[in-house]
This record gives C-alpha cells, sequence and structure tokens, in this order.
C-alpha cells in the first residue's frame, strides 16, 4: 500500500472526538478536538451513517453501488476521496487489516 491510500479491505472507524447531527439529509460534524466543522452532502452523510460502526472499505462502496446510480469507477474514487478528507480532518481513523 503506497502512502496516502487506502486499501479496499481496510476497516473505517469514526473518532471519539467528534460528535455529528443529521441536517435534512445532510451531516454536520464537529472535531472536538479542533472546534472545526466538517459538512457532508447526502451522499457523505449516507457513508457517514455507514461508518458509525466500523466497516471495510469494499462494504462501503458496494452499500453506496446499491443506493445510488454510479459508475463503480466513480464510486471508488469518491468514496476513497472522501474518507481521506474525514481521516485529515481526523474524524476516522483507517485500520489496515494487515495490521489487526
Amino acid at each position: 500500500m503506497t502512502k496516502g491510500s487506502i486499501s479496499t479491505n481496510a476497516k473505517i472507524v469514526v473518532t471519539k472526538d467528534q460528535v455529528s447531527c443529521d441536517l435534512s439529509g445532510e451531516a454536520a460534524i464537529l472535531n472536538l478536538k479542533t472546534g472545526v466543522y466538517f459538512g457532508l452532502n447526502t451522499v457523505g452523510a449516507s457513508i457517514w451513517k455507514l461508518i458509525q460502526e466500523p466497516r471495510s472499505v469494499k462494504e462501503i462502496q458496494d452499500t453506496i453501488l446499491e443506493e445510488y446510480e454510479v459508475d463503480p469507477n466513480q464510486c471508488a474514487r469518491d468514496v476513497l476521496e472522501l474518507l481521506q478528507e474525514l481521516s485529515t480532518h481526523e474524524l476516522i481513523q483507517i485500520v489496515d487489516e494487515k495490521n489487526t
């Protein structure tokens, strides 16, 4: 796995240092350490709901493909991009399955 890439087998776990709420299908997340708010659109909010329990990247992608009409390659890129952004903002932890 190259630096910065996320394996489809990796488990995604939300951090404890955040609170979130639903805003008419979208989501607002507050990082309690930094005091920074992070907003998610409808699809991002769906992913956020999914990861309230640890899930693999593959499980997240498969669920989004079932719920939305989207090209599988585009879905994979978009999910990985969002997860990377959430990780950068310290809202999730990415646990590589090989290290568990």
